[in-house]
């Protein structure tokens, strides 16, 4: 895979009234033009703030259009062109991540990247007289993964493996869309059958990671050509820390579900990474493992765009996030 099908991106978001009640400090700067991002020590002052280099970095003045028509729009096209595309939010909970994947009606700047990537893929196929595009969405809650559009959505899925063609969701269902609007109501029924739950940092925090995939077939006119791919469009949950979030019993355990499997993503990242790593743990976790999942990119042709979501507040989790860029501090 080329080091150019990758893209990282920094969205930083700016305090909410919460944090603002509690007078937090914001040690996020971010300097779009150039793509860096600045990590101030509050405890060291006088140090310089780290610094971390990446293919975009956008704060609270940026919209998610311009994140979408900068970063997103040539992934999409790509996949209309027959490229595999992976887009994921990854960030601690309450940064912004389902703003940004599945956003808001109004303003219409605001709205979310999946409603576009929907819309982007509707007109590219508008131009072809024939395609058929076709969709699923699952979770993984607690490590168990279910069909958000099945007609059992508690039902626990397996992942089963066969020489031919891998691994795959057992039973995991495909619904043919036509139109932009069906796309929508799709993705409106598997989001009020996703879990979800009240912390001291997000009230409608997503207890789940969910992953939203359109398969297209294009036929072209007046030519024997066929081009197939899939758009994988993806919503983690965010990584907690149960001081902040004050996750209790059902939440607690929820969340250390949510953190193991993001510390098994990220340790499948730096070994993909590092060019020496022999062995990437793909089956520690059921989020790394999954053939649709954000890190299953060698299985052919993919692009990817990584997006991560800060807060401006003092939060160690920044400064993991900012790992996944080019640090040029001293």
């Amino acid at each position: 895979m080329a080091l150019e099908a990758v893209t990282v991106v920094v969205r930083c978001r700016p305090m909410n009234v919460r944090e603002k009640a509690l007078r937090c400090k914001a040690v996020v700067s971010i300097e779009s033009t150039r793509g860096l991002c600045f990590l101030q020590n509050p405890a060291a002052a006088s140090e310089p703030p780290k610094q971390f280099t990446f293919d975009g970095a956008y704060c609270q003045e940026h919209s998610t259009e311009q994140i979408y028509n900068e970063i997103v729009y040539p992934l999409v096209e790509g996949v209309t062109e027959g490229y595999n595309g992976t887009i994921f939010a990854y960030g601690q909970t309450g940064s912004g991540k389902s703003f940004t994947m599945q956003g808001v009606v109004e303003p219409s700047a605001q709205k979310g990247i999946i409603p576009r990537a929907f819309e982007h893929i509707f007109e590219s196929c508008a131009e072809n007289a024939k395609f058929l595009v076709r969709a699923s969405y699952l979770e993984i809650y607690n490590e168990d993964v279910r069909d958000l559009l099945g007609a059992d959505t508690k039902q626990k899925l397996e992942l089963k493996e066969l020489p031919e063609k891998g691994v795959y969701v057992k039973g995991l269902s495909l619904h043919t869309v036509h139109s932009v609007v069906q796309c929508e109501q799709l993705m409106e029924t598997g989001c009020s059958n996703r879990a979800v739950g009240y912390t001291l940092m997000n009230k409608d925090s997503s207890r789940s990671h969910a992953i939203f995939t359109v398969n297209m077939e294009i036929c072209t006119v007046g030519l024997d050509h066929l081009r197939a791919a899939k758009l994988n469009l993806v919503d983690l949950a965010g990584s907690e820390r149960q001081s902040k979030t004050g996750a209790m019993g059902e939440r607690l355990k929820e969340a250390i579900k949510i953190n193991l499997s993001l510390s098994a993503l990220g340790n499948v990242i730096s070994a993909l990474v590092d060019g020496k790593c022999k062995h990437v743990p793909y089956r520690d976790s059921k989020l790394t493992s999954i053939p649709i999942g954000p890190l299953q990119i060698l299985e052919g042709c993919y692009e990817v765009s990584m997006h991560l979501l800060f807060s401006r507040l003092n939060s160690p989790n920044s400064l993991i996030l900012s790992s996944y860029g080019r640090c040029s501090s001293p």
